[in-house]
């Protein structure tokens, strides 16, 4: 098309010189229209749209109706003037005119005759024409925008907002929150514009576009017009949204079907489109328009009043006939517009084109041309006019209309008697629907949402697939079938998306773009320890102190309690190694308890290596209050029993260590020390250590004691059982006071070490003390280093191999000579001196 665009515009300016014109009867092929210079109904004056036919049939079949029924307006014939518009301001003042003159001539507010008085006028399709009409009926007041209080002005659709609220719900249930807008270049496009984007912008739907069509006015623009109409284009088929909604007069469909030939770089496959279209447009078609590729309008989904099959109704349009219909001004002219044929006319010899016969049947128009069903605003004209009749009816058949009859006056009605009946008007229709109005005069009612499907044979299909109810509960009040939409072709009848940006996965976060619409972000990855379990989310959080994220970070996993059991390999292998320990203590006990008269037992404190050996024996068995899952006693009493048996350890072989050297001083002739070897020396060292210790203890026990508590933060899937040992202080003064003793000796035994005796003890206790501190100096860091259930393993650990330490460095030589070497366990053996 746009390489015969200044051809075309020539071809026009020619036209308009020479003052051609062509006759509706001439035969276009519209499959060629933009092949050959054949397309001059585009400026043409004569601008008859056939598919508004049938508005004008609905108001004839109510009128036909009404004055054939004998309740509503009896011994009343009620009548109608149609008046045509063309789109035009001026020839819509001129009718509005014509309908406040007397009969046959144009003297407007002239009236002689009182049976033919306006009471009532039924407005045009579009909002500029009815805005035309009020201009002078109510005067300049801005009767569409704002309604003044007591106006008779009665909409007969229902609210705009409840329209505006179905398109938000519809793209909501669908996920469309990109999308574009084509609305009419006028005052009702911009309010439309003003009005919508606030509320979808607080719902999260974002406008890639707004794009304004023009109607064609004059001659000299129409290039201007198709150069706009193919950026128009270009910016819908171009952009990432696929849904477009569409508000304006009933034109806008017109200039949709523009398109597929408005492109620039023209497929044979063009991009489809999700259009959604509101309740002002129809389906409707130029008569240059009506064997166009229909694709484009193909799954449509139509907001619409509210309409019902009405009994008769397709009967009475099938005897609808130009042959034997009088006094239809109009029904010649569509019948040559849409069955492409001409009425002979005896003046002309020559006729081009069929002709028309008046046999032609109107169900076999496609309908694009004219539809057989009743359309919402065919509808709405048939409930208009029955609104007046019922209106009529009841003003007289009130007390008013009685008293004038009784006085014998004149019958002179006026529109606000007519107004005030009308206001409170409610009635079922043949169709069984109830019509009232408002407080505001609009329809009570609500929106069909209709599926537009367009057949391969063109046949046309209105499918009903929602609807909007604004009487219902609130959660019902917007309903949609979904499996029964028919989508547009290049969607292969999967549900379209209509994004700026694919949806964020669960695990990821929206990033918005600079400088972009907030519909339009990147999508990245939640941070560590977060999750977003939801599409589309702003920002990731983190799970709960029981939880944990998984591995895609989409999900919270309740945390696995865990702890030092018996049963892991942990625990089992530190329980048998504190058994084994205990085992071989109790046999080194055994051991010493046989052979308790040799001397190497008795030489050392027979009493204080039995009080050790007890001690390490519990020490071991100590350990085991560690496994297993915490509880209130084994938290309260397991770090104090360590710390106390312990003490009791460390301060036998403290006592030893002090004995070894005060016997070998109680030797010397003339010794005074020798009053102090013996249990007197034993009791004094081990009963204050012992006490210290205990005192530690009590004071922790009381004070701030341990307890059973879950550590939720060292593992990221686990959850720790675990024992508090409330006080930090105490249980470090506990290790202290067991470190001071450890020192102390191992301090007394290294300086003892070298003193000359076979069964001297010193040097074995400097080595195991050597042991024991190297062990608990080890445990500080690693205690601290370690987590959850380790910390446990460590310091039962540093328990055992302390413990070992001291039983392997101390008895193990004794045993060694007990057992292997009895001959070295003697008395000369004992008093020997090295020389």
């Amino acid at each position: 098309y746009l390489n015969y665009r200044e051809q075309f515009y020539k071809i026009v300016q020619r036209i308009l010189r020479e003052g051609k014109r062509a006759t509706w009867g001439s035969k276009c092929n519209s499959s060629n229209l933009f092949k050959i210079p054949s397309y001059i109904h585009l400026i043409i004056p004569f601008r008859v749209v056939p598919k508004n036919y049938q508005h004008i049939l609905a108001l004839s079949f109510a009128v036909k109706e009404i004055n054939e029924d004998p309740q509503i307006l009896p011994n009343h014939t009620l009548g109608f003037h149609i008046y045509d518009s063309y789109f035009n301001a001026k020839r819509t003042f001129h009718a509005t005119i014509q309908l406040m003159s007397t009969v046959k001539k144009f003297a407007p507010n002239y009236i002689c005759n009182i049976q033919n008085k306006l009471m009532a006028v039924v407005g045009g399709l579009d909002p500029l024409t009815s805005l035309h009409v009020a201009t002078l009926i109510y005067g300049p007041a801005p009767v569409i925008n704002h309604k003044p209080p007591g106006l008779s002005f009665y909409q007969m659709a229902p609210k705009g907002t409840l329209q505006y609220t179905g398109i938000l719900s519809l793209l909501l249930h669908f996920g469309w929150i990109w999308i574009g807008i084509l609305t009419s270049n006028d005052e009702y496009g911009e309010r439309f514009v003003h009005t919508v984007f606030p509320v979808f912008s607080r719902n999260g739907v974002c406008i890639a576009f707004i794009e304004r069509s023009s109607k064609f006015t004059t001659i000299t623009d129409i290039h201007e017009r198709l150069e706009k109409g193919s950026q128009i284009h270009e910016t819908v088929i171009n952009s990432k949204a696929n849904v477009v909604v569409a508000y304006g007069e009933s034109y806008l469909i017109v200039f949709l079907r523009w398109f597929p030939y408005l492109s620039k770089h023209t497929t044979n496959k063009q991009k489809g489109k999700v259009w959604i279209v509101t309740a002002q447009m129809e389906l409707t078609s130029m008569v240059y328009q009506q064997s166009w590729e229909t694709d484009i309008i193909h799954g449509v989904l139509s907001f619409t009043i509210h309409s019902n099959d009405l009994p008769g109704f397709k009967s009475f349009v099938k005897s609808r006939n130009p042959s034997n219909t009088k006094g239809d001004g109009f029904i010649r002219d569509f019948w040559q517009q849409a069955f492409g044929c001409v009425f002979p006319d005896p003046a002309l010899n020559k006729m081009d084109g069929d002709v028309c016969t008046g046999k032609e049947k109107l169900e076999n128009l496609p309908g694009t041309c004219f539809e057989m069903s009743l359309t919402g605003h065919s509808y709405s004209i048939y409930n208009a006019v029955y609104a007046m009749a019922y209106a009529l009816h009841s003003m007289c058949s009130s007390r008013f209309i009685h008293k004038l009859l009784v006085d014998k006056r004149e019958l002179n009605f006026q529109d606000k008697h007519l107004h005030h009946f009308l206001k409170g008007i409610h009635f079922n229709n043949s169709a069984g629907d109830k019509i009232s109005f408002d407080h505001n005069g609009e329809l009570v009612a609500g929106f069909d949402i209709i599926n537009w499907i367009i057949s391969p044979n063109q046949t046309f299909h209105r499918v009903k697939v929602g609807k909007i109810d604004p009487q219902g509960p609130p959660e019902k009040a917007f309903s949609i079938s979904e499996d029964v939409i028919t989508w547009h072709k290049w969607f292969n009848q999967v549900q379209p998306l209509s994004l700026c940006t694919e949806h964020c996965n669960p695990g990821f976060r929206k990033k918005m773009k600079e400088g972009e619409p907030f519909c339009c972000y990147d999508c990245i990855p939640c941070p560590e320890g977060k999750i977003s379990e939801q599409r589309d989310q702003n920002d990731c959080y983190e799970c709960s102190n029981e939880n944990y994220p998984n591995k895609n970070q989409d999900a919270c996993i309740p945390k696995a309690i865990t702890f030092l059991s018996f049963e892991e390999p942990l625990g089992i292998s530190l329980s048998c190694l504190a058994s084994a320990l205990s085992l071989i203590t109790i046999m080194v006990l055994g051991m010493f308890v046989r052979h308790h008269n040799t001397p190497i037992i008795k030489a050392n404190n027979r009493d204080l290596t039995y009080i050790l050996l007890i001690s390490l024996l519990l020490c071991f068995l100590c350990a085991l209050l560690f496994i297993g899952q915490p509880g209130k006693v084994t938290c309260l009493f397991r770090q104090t029993a360590f710390g106390i048996i312990f003490s009791v350890a460390v301060s036998c072989v403290l006592a030893k260590t002090i004995t070894v050297i005060l016997a070998f001083m109680a030797t010397k002739p003339g010794s005074r020390m020798r009053k102090w070897v013996g249990k007197r020396l034993t009791n004094s060292i081990m009963l204050p250590c012992f006490l210290a210790q205990n005192g530690i203890c009590t004071v922790w026990l009381v004070t701030f004691p341990p307890f059973p508590d879950t550590n939720i933060h060292s593992f990221a899937e686990e959850i720790v059982l675990e024992c508090n040992e409330g006080s930090v202080i105490m249980f470090y003064c506990v290790l202290s006071y067991l470190g001071f003793l450890a020192i102390v000796s191992f301090a007394v035994a290294f300086f003892a070490r070298k003193l000359p005796d076979s069964f001297n003890e010193a040097k074995f206790i400097t080595f195991s003390m050597l042991v024991f501190c190297s062990v608990w100096l080890s445990f500080i860091p690693s205690y601290l280093s370690s987590k959850g259930k380790y910390m446990v393993a460590v310091e039962i650990f540093s328990i055992l191999a302390s413990s070992a330490g001291l039983l392997c460095c101390i008895f193990a030589p004794k045993c060694y000579i007990i057992m292997l070497r009895p001959e070295l366990n003697n008395k000369e053996q004992l008093i020997r001196r090295k020389t």
